[in-house]
């Protein structure tokens, strides 16, 4: 059982997965980080000094001044701000996917049309044309 385990684990479907899982999780904590570090200081700003990390409804009767003293009070509360930024996540990563998925589609459909080399001729039809061109230099 154990060597077929160790069949399982090292067989290329396995370790490409494993490999494409761990980049893939690297790179949506890069987007995370773009989201909330560089793109939406700027849309905040614009509409306002916004901090989209801080907009929450409060379910609760006592009202708090942020999104941490809630938490740290464990109001019930609705945190759409956070929800904003993983929207954003979600989408630049889909689109991200997207591009990679449609350039590699590219790649096969040239691939794919790149006209087949003309079959060699047989044995017996080379043989043939080395004779008759042998004749044709005699004479």
């Amino acid at each position: 059982m154990l060597n077929e385990f160790k069949n399982f684990a090292m067989r290329g479907n396995v370790v490409d997965m494993a490999v494409g899982i761990i980049i893939g999780s690297a790179f949506g904590k890069i987007v995370s980080s773009f989201v909330a570090d560089v793109i939406m200081p700027p849309i905040g700003l614009l509409m306002g000094n916004v901090d989209f990390s801080q907009l929450f409804i409060n379910l609760g009767d006592v009202p708090y001044q942020s999104l941490a003293l809630a938490k740290e009070a464990g109001a019930p509360t609705i945190n759409y701000g956070v929800f904003l930024n993983t929207v954003l996540d979600f989408v630049i990563i889909a689109f991200a996917i997207f591009m990679v998925i449609r350039g590699m589609n590219k790649m096969k459909k040239k691939e794919e049309e790149k006209p087949a080399e003309p079959p060699k001729p047989s044995e017996e039809v080379q043989l043939l044309t080395d004779i008759r061109d042998a004749l044709n230099n005699r004479v």
